[in-house]
């Protein structure tokens, strides 16, 4: 089956690579140490406030593509605008590679595995919050994971120590296993999964390619337990998403808010916009800059939480 978790976001990529501007971009890439040995650095981009003074900062994990966000990332971020904004690439991601690359760097979909990944993020981000200057690292945090960048976030709070809330786009918050299994079932596909869980579970070699992804890659996902840690994090948690989401069903994004209401006293929030997809794209809205505006409130009255920020004043796509 794959993982069909990029459609929306990559309708969304196409459009600002066809409607961006010339202008210089604000962000710049900053090389960080990798974890792991298939390379000397991650590529990040990162960019200062745009407007001063800086109220915060926003770490961004993307999703499971190799799309390189290099002149994108000035229209997608644009509505962050107090924000000193980092935005990591995985491993072997060339940041100028674009919306929708025909094709991957050689070695991608091989070196592509969960657990790595985390471990060449957390790496990157330590490299980096060493390296900022201290009025810098002082802001408040928030921490963005956009679709399965959901499943690291929760693994790399306690390396920021001033994040305030995980920020999940596109990210239902279960377990992978659990929403590919929902997503299975919702597109016929039940089938095809079900072998995939046998492929993976067998003795052949994590370096042979099953649906585009290694089994090292999938056999990550099999094990993989983001749900707990995001269940029972002390941070604020926001689950965004839309309704018309064709990567996941809305029945994955219900049963975990369903589940954070009833384990999480407090400080978490399910914001659904109406007819939005994958990446919280309508043909008359673009969503990520709706979120993006309600950061910028809390920004400016930090005593609030990020939650009743987002929802005041409610925007007709959440209504």
């Amino acid at each position: 089956m794959g993982r069909k978790g990029q459609h929306g976001l990559a309708a969304l990529l196409l459009t600002l690579a066809l409607d961006g501007a010339a202008a210089p971009s604000a962000f710049v890439a900053q090389a960080l140490p990798l974890a792991s040995d298939v390379g000397d650095s991650l590529m990040a981009l990162r960019r200062g406030a745009l407007q001063e003074p800086a109220r915060y900062r926003v770490v961004v994990v993307p999703g499971s593509g190799c799309s390189g966000l290099a002149e994108l990332a000035d229209r997608m971020f644009a509505g962050l605008r107090r924000a000193h904004v980092l935005l990591l690439h995985k491993p072997r991601v060339q940041l100028d590679a674009g919306a929708s690359p025909k094709r991957c760097m050689p070695g991608f979909a091989e070196a592509d595995d969960l657990g790595q990944w985390l471990a060449d993020a957390r790496s990157a981000l330590l490299a980096h919050e060493a390296s900022a200057p201290p009025a810098v690292r002082a802001l408040p945090l928030l921490l963005l994971g956009i679709s399965e960048g959901g499943e690291l976030v929760p693994f790399l709070a306690d390396v920021l120590p001033q994040a305030r809330a995980i920020v999940l786009i596109g990210a239902a918050g279960l377990d992978p296993l659990e929403a590919g299994t929902m997503q299975a079932e919702r597109l016929g596909e039940l089938a095809q999964w079900q072998l995939l869980a046998e492929v993976q579970a067998s003795q052949r070699p994590d370096q042979l390619m099953v649906d585009g992804r290694s089994l090292r890659y999938w056999r990550s996902l099999w094990r993989w337990r983001s749900q707990d840690a995001l269940l029972t994090s002390p941070l604020e948690l926001v689950q965004a998403w839309g309704d018309a989401d064709a990567s996941l069903p809305t029945a994955a994004y219900e049963l975990f808010a369903r589940r954070a209401r009833e384990r999480r006293a407090s400080g978490f929030c399910s914001l659904r916009l109406r007819g939005a997809d994958h990446g919280l794209q309508r043909e008359d809205y673009d969503g990520l800059q709706l979120i993006w505006a309600g950061f910028e409130r809390w920004a400016v009255d930090p005593g609030r939480t990020v939650c009743a920020a987002l929802r005041a004043p409610a925007t007709d796509a959440q209504r």
